[in-house]
């Protein structure tokens, strides 16, 4: 699929990015080639193709969840300039 110079430009325009007239021709020469390999992967048959996550049968290494930290719920909450039934109590910013 080629892409017309003027789609470019329209593009270019609602993104607000300036182009000289080298970068059009560029970046229209880009975009063609980006649209064609697309319509290339569209033609592929995938009838039957189980889709996959990833590309490799990689597993996700998970830690164990344990507790590595101490509760220190206290010691913030004694620093907080409002408390109250152990809730932190802020302005309100909307009324």
């Amino acid at each position: 699929m080629s892409l017309p110079k003027k789609e470019v430009e329209k593009i270019a325009n609602l993104a607000r990015i300036a182009l000289t007239e080298l970068e059009i021709e560029t970046y229209t020469q880009q975009l063609s080639a980006i649209l064609a390999f697309v319509e290339q992967m569209n033609a592929v048959d995938t009838t039957g193709i189980i889709p996959m996550a990833h590309p490799l049968d990689a597993v996700a290494r998970l830690r164990e969840d344990v507790v590595s930290e101490t509760n220190q719920r206290d010691n913030f909450q004694a620093i907080a300039p409002q408390v109250k039934n152990g809730l932190y109590l802020v302005p309100q910013v909307i009324e």
